[in-house]
C-alpha cells in the first residue's frame, strides 16, 4: 500500500486504532467535537452584517469583524 499511496497512506497503529473503535461499534471517522471547542455559529443576520462590513470597507481584517 505504501508504493501505491505513498505518505498518505494509514499507519499500521492508525488501522489497529480505527479497527479496534469499529469493533467497540464507533462507526463514524470523522473527529468528534472536543470538550471547549468552539463550534460555530451561522445565521442569515451574521451574514448579512459581514457583507455589509466588507461592502463598507473592502480591506477590513478578520480580527476587525470579529
Amino acid at each position: 500500500m505504501i508504493v501505491q499511496y505513498g505518505d498518505a497512506c494509514l499507519s499500521l497503529q492508525q488501522v489497529y486504532e480505527w479497527t479496534r473503535k469499529f469493533m467497540n461499534g464507533i462507526s463514524s471517522v470523522t473527529d468528534s467535537p472536543e470538550p471547549g471547542q468552539a463550534h460555530p455559529v451561522v445565521t442569515p443576520e451574521g451574514i448579512a452584517a459581514v457583507e455589509t462590513i466588507v461592502k463598507e470597507n473592502r480591506r477590513v481584517t478578520l480580527n476587525e469583524i470579529e
